[in-house]
Parts: structure tokens; C-alpha cells; sequence
């Protein structure tokens, strides 16, 4: 069984106007709600390649009950910890600019935190554990490095999709992948990353550092799967760019549901690719339909690795 982890879920709040006027009444043209939070999104695309998976973090109150009743309503398995204040609501407003208000979030108490972790210390070496998003304000800092220890000491595979010091802290673990950005990759090593062939050089530092397999991806530029045996370059299809949310949650979901089918890293590559630019080319996660249409875009070849 897979198992996706969001600290911090939101509710969205997404509200469309033609104009805002500050300091006067605005009313919407348009308005949607839905679940937020990056490991919710890997369940949600898992979900839609008919892979299953169970959602876990905390929620509370009326929106904590909103995630989990959508949730249900797609037939998605959940084991929140319920904690006492109501799950976070982000706003994001839409005009001529587009405008982000995020809220803090609950506090999470320290029985909050165990009663997860006595969750993923009933995983096993045949689980693996999706670790995706910030931490919120209220918790340790080194609170992954405490669920990663608890998946090494269980044999689970874990999967980190994080930026920064949250990513560098636990390479020594040996995560089984992490899926950085050419941006993200970059800011690790203080430089920029402009080609396939650096993303593949600071890739495999990551490698040297513990990590398994390493996914960059480079918008436009295509992606690289790097690990200790292998360096893989894929294309990227072409298309109009939608919205870039949750775009690399779905490259992590496509690889995973892959993965599990048929233990090729090459192929789950492939469709990792695949169906991040199907939701970026779209309002929303992508379809199983708009990915498998993407597919054939998706060049995969072999590079070599140094010495060979």
C-alpha cells in the first residue's frame, strides 16, 4: 500500500473576479473549493491511475471534515489524526494578478505527533510512505527525519518531496526518491541549473548523499532520473501551460503507480513525466485519459555514466 503524508492540508478557496477594488464590495464571477495539500494531490492522481492509496496528517473542525468527506466521495482510503482546531482555509484570489493568502494552520500537539507516528510504525517493508509539503509552524523541525527513521527501522520505502534544508536533512536516510525542480536543485548547490547534463551532475551528488533515485525536471527543457546505475533524459510533450499546481505531485504519483505495476524505473519515469505535463497543461490534476494521450510524446533514452 502506498501512504501519502500532508502535515498542513488546506481547504482552497479559489474566488474569480473580473477586478478587486480595496476598501470596496467585490463580487465573484466565479468560486470553487477542494482539498489542498501536496500528499492529498499524489492520492488523488494515484487514485486515477486505479492505484490505491491511504491519506494521512491531521485535520479538524468543518474543513478538516469537508477534506475527508471529498476524499471518501472518490473512493480514497483516510486515517487522519483528528486534532482541535479547524484545518487551515488558503485563499486564492484571481484577477488581472493572481493573489495567495495562506493561513497558518492548527497547532499540532505533541500527542498529535505521536499518534501519527504510531500509524507509520505499523507500516511495513512492503508500504511505501509519501512525505510531501511544509511543516507547520507548531511542529519540530526535524520531523521528517523522525517519521523517515521510524520507515528505516519498519524496511518501507519512503518517498520525500521537499525543498531545502527539509530535503537536505534526510539524504543520509536513503529515501527511495525525491523529485526537485531544476530551481529547487539549484538553490541546494548555490547555482543555477540551465541544462540537462548539470541537472544530471548535481543529480548525482544528491545520489553520492543517499538518495535512490532522483527526478529533476526542467519545465521545457525535459526531465532526468538519475540513480546509482543509471542516468535517464525524457522529453516533455508539448502544450499549452494551464497551471503549474500540483504538476510535481503528479510526476511523483505517475512514477509510484508505475513503479508498483511494474517495477521498471524506466517506464514509471516515463509516465512520471507524462503525467505532470498532463496537469500542467490543465485546470486542476490531470485525467488518466490526458496523460495516456500524452504519452507518446514522452521520449525516454539512456545516457551514459561517467567511466563507461
Amino acid at each position: 500500500m502506498i501512504y501519502t503524508v500532508t502535515l498542513n492540508p488546506s481547504l482552497d478557496y479559489i474566488v474569480e473576479v473580473d477586478q478587486v477594488t480595496l476598501g470596496e464590495l467585490n463580487r465573484t464571477k466565479n468560486e470553487t473549493k477542494f482539498p489542498g495539500g501536496k500528499g492529498i494531490n499524489v492520492s488523488q492522481v494515484l487514485k486515477r491511475l486505479d492505484v490505491d492509496s491511504r491519506a494521512l496528517g491531521f485535520l479538524g473542525g468543518f474543513t478538516g471534515e469537508y477534506i475527508e468527506e471529498f476524499l471518501k466521495s472518490l473512493e480514497i482510503e483516510t486515517d487522519f489524526v483528528k486534532v482541535t482546531e479547524d484545518t487551515r482555509i488558503n485563499v486564492k484570489l484571481k484577477s488581472e494578478k493572481e493573489t495567495e493568502i495562506n493561513a497558518k494552520g492548527p497547532n499540532i500537539t505533541v500527542e498529535n505527533f505521536e499518534s501519527l507516528k504510531r500509524k507509520i510504525r505499523e507500516l511495513t517493508s512492503e508500504d511505501i510512505l509519501v512525505l510531501a509539503g511544509s511543516i507547520p509552524s507548531t511542529m519540530p523541525e526535524n520531523t521528517y527525519e523522525e517519521l523517515v527513521k521510524l520507515c528505516n527501522e519498519n524496511g518501507t520505502k519512503f518517498v520525500v518531496d521537499a525543498e531545502g534544508e527539509l530535503l537536505k536533512k534526510v539524504l543520509p536516510l536513503k529515501p527511495f526518491l525525491i523529485k526537485p525542480n531544476h530551481h529547487e536543485l539549484g538553490d541546494l548547490f548555490n547555482t543555477v541549473i540551465t541544462s540537462k547534463q548539470e541537472a544530471i551532475s548535481y543529480g548525482r551528488e544528491l545520489i553520492n548523499q543517499g538518495a535512490q533515485n532522483v527526478i529533476v525536471s526542467l519545465a521545457e527543457k525535459g526531465a532526468v532520473l538519475i540513480n546509482k546505475d543509471q542516468n535517464f533524459t525524457a522529453t516533455v510533450p508539448k502544450g499549452e501551460v494551464k497551471s503549474s499546481v500540483g504538476a510535481g505531485d503528479s510526476m511523483v504519483a505517475g512514477f509510484l503507480a508505475t513503479y508498483a505495476k511494474t517495477k521498471s524505473i524506466e517506464e514509471a519515469f516515463r509516465f512520471s513525466v507524462a503525467a505532470g505535463s498532463a496537469t500542467a497543461f490543465s485546470i486542476g490534476l490531470c485525467t488518466r485519459e490526458k496523460m495516456e494521450g500524452l504519452l507518446p510524446q514522452v521520449k525516454v533514452e539512456k545516457t551514459k555514466l561517467r567511466g563507461e
